[in-house]
């Protein structure tokens, strides 16, 4: 999964540096219109609504940049529940995982079911029988990730597993020419993405001239100075593509095919003829109020041991149990007199459909996992539950190809086959950076042995290039991939053509990432739902930072804070599971004949 938050501060207007200002984001009233707003669209039903502040705080304009939310993640809920509970999540990507570490820091038994042998969800790594690690899609961090960062603090990762690149933004065009976004400036944000634009050489002068116009016009600039206005603008596109917005007041199309196709891709796997306006927006929107925010990171190795193994750590140490190869065959429920489910008692798991009850369930699942798991019921009587199924994925097949030189090394044909000594650590050949290109269906890529050389740097080898292939090759055999994947290398890095590839792999993922066309927000749900002992979590959920390693961060502590703040005390989650057992209990007694009672 290629998620990035992966696009410039560009941000245009004919007034001087000087008059911009970066408001603050921390008013208390800026959270209430967003909030009535996603209430609205996401979940209409009032017992869905959030009684956590905590939760609160993550959704709407205060939470959209707030760097004080890493502090929350950091240091866990600040809470131990009175009543302990028992709780179930399904699934154990990153949502659930995050989801879990701070409940099991509230004090309740938490236990995880999840589908595939390994953890970890759509940022999955996993090593092939040769030992290659072998990754679901490609990921990087950008600055704006502050809940990840939080927690990868708290489990002890940040610090030892996270590599800093420059802070620029290249484009790797046919013959090897190179255009870039340049946000190395004494000058923080917005002035640094201003002249990250004006000197790109991925863009001549009229289309330069073209983006100051219509760029400027946009709600970004507004947010420079009314931030809450700015983002109430963003979230009112999301019925319209980037490019109807992007080209009504003069963006040009060869803006968008050599700068924006290239970002819409990297984003959604999709282009900006049908990417939603207020997700490319939402973006930029990151990038123009923090200058850390486009700033880039990538894992020193895996995702499973720099990112996953640590959290298992932080699981295992507070007894939370892992089950893997076991997904959710069902979830069990009870419902009143008309059939409308009233609440979730246990799951049913595994191929035995072994039944495990709980106080509380969470589903931490992507789009097509919870497709799959709701109940028929929860569709008819809940339009919240029944919305997901208008959401839509696309297909991705990531491709690793290795080679016995340095791909990206152009500049030096000596160095480019050299692969002698010890070259660990980044010392390989090329360009140590995220990679973006108008003329690959790839349309980010990055040379992981350079990039993430504590895995992925095999000594005597070169490259190993990583490159996400979206739906218009994902029909393609894996062998047509792979060679396509190195002949749109060659292309790129002509001097490649005299290096050879020595291994390859391909991941295909049929359902990957919701597909961010206009129109999908309102479709999106809260974490919170109707039914008050069942929760979502997972990127698709409804929170700004869309279909993300940070969204599904944020989804996790929003459900976690939702059910801390619930269990306890009269009516809380706690008191109504033990009436609800006492009355179940009652029941089966009435239910129980005598033996000496008559059956006539």
């Amino acid at each position: 999964m290629v998620r990035l938050f992966a696009a410039a501060t560009i941000v245009a207007s004919a007034l001087p540096a000087s008059a911009f200002h970066v408001p603050s984001i921390s008013r208390a009233s800026s959270f209430s219109k967003s909030a009535r707003s996603m209430s609205t669209a996401a979940s209409p039903t009032e017992s869905s609504d959030f009684q956590s502040e905590s939760a609160k705080r993550q959704i709407g304009n205060d939470a959209f940049l707030n760097q004080n939310l890493m502090a929350r993640a950091q240091n866990g809920p600040g809470k131990v529940n009175e009543s302990k509970l028992k709780i179930g999540i399904v699934g154990a990507g990153l949502a659930g995982m995050v989801a879990a570490m701070d409940l099991a820091d509230a004090g309740h038994d938490v236990e995880m079911f999840e589908l595939r042998p390994f953890v970890g969800g759509k940022v999955s790594s996993w090593k092939d029988k040769e030992g290659n690690h072998i990754e679901m899609g490609l990921h990087v961090f950008f600055g704006c990730y502050y809940n990840l960062f939080g927690i990868m603090k708290r489990t002890g990762s940040f610090d030892t597993e996270l590599r800093m690149k420059e802070h620029v933004h290249t484009f790797v065009n046919d013959g090897g020419t190179l255009g870039s976004l340049d946000f190395r400036f004494p000058i923080g944000a917005p002035v640094a993405g201003l002249q990250a634009f004006a000197r790109t050489e991925q863009l001549g002068l009229e289309d330069k001239f073209h983006n100051a116009l219509r760029l400027g016009t946009s709600p970004i600039v507004r947010a420079l100075f009314d931030f809450d206005g700015g983002m109430d603008m963003v979230r009112d596109l999301d019925d319209i593509s980037f490019t109807e917005w992007f080209t009504q007041l003069g963006g040009t199309r060869g803006s968008l095919d050599r700068m924006w196709d290239p970002i819409a891709y990297a984003l959604g796997f999709v282009d900006c003829d049908h990417i939603s306006a207020r997700c490319m927006l939402t973006i930029f929107m990151l990038f123009a109020i923090r200058t850390e925010a486009s700033v880039l990171r990538m894992l020193e190795g895996s995702p499973q041991t720099c990112l996953h193994d640590p959290i298992l750590k932080y699981l295992d140490d507070r007894g939370v149990k892992v089950h893997t190869s076991t997904g959710c065959r069902e979830l069990v429920y009870d419902t009143d007199d008309n059939g409308k489910p009233t609440r979730v008692t246990g799951i049913k798991v595994g191929p035995r459909e072994e039944l495990k009850q709980y106080d509380a369930v969470v589903c931490a699942l992507d789009v097509p996992g919870i497709k799959k798991v709701l109940p028929q019921a929860f569709r008819d009587h809940f339009p919240m539950f029944d919305n997901i199924y208008n959401l839509d994925t696309v297909p991705i097949a990531t491709v690793q190809v290795r080679f016995d030189g340095w791909v990206t090394e152009m500049n030096d044909d000596r160095r480019m086959m050299d692969v002698s000594g010890d070259q660990s650590d980044g010392r390989g050949g090329g360009i140590d950076n995220l990679l973006y290109s108008a003329d690959a269906e790839f349309s980010c890529f990055a040379d992981l042995a350079v990039t993430s050389p504590g895995e992925y740097y095999k000594p005597g080898e070169g490259s190993l290039i990583q490159a996400v292939f979206d739906e218009r090759a994902f029909d393609r055999s894996n062998d047509q991939i792979v060679q396509d994947c190195i002949d749109q290398l060659h292309r790129l890095f002509p001097s490649s053509r005299k290096l050879n590839c020595t291994w390859s792999s391909v991941v295909k993922l049929g359902q990957s990432l919701y597909r961010e066309k206009p129109g999908q927000d309102k479709f999106r749900p809260k974490q919170a739902t109707p039914i008050s002992n069942f929760f979502l979590a997972g990127s698709y959920t409804y929170q700004d930072y869309l279909d993300s390693m940070e969204g599904a961060t944020r989804s996790g502590l929003m459900v976690a804070d939702e059910i801390i703040a619930r269990a306890d005390g009269v009516g809380g989650l706690k008191d109504l599971s033990e009436k609800a057992k006492a009355k179940t209990s009652e029941a089966s007694e009435e239910k129980v004949v005598p033996f000496f009672a008559s059956t006539a």
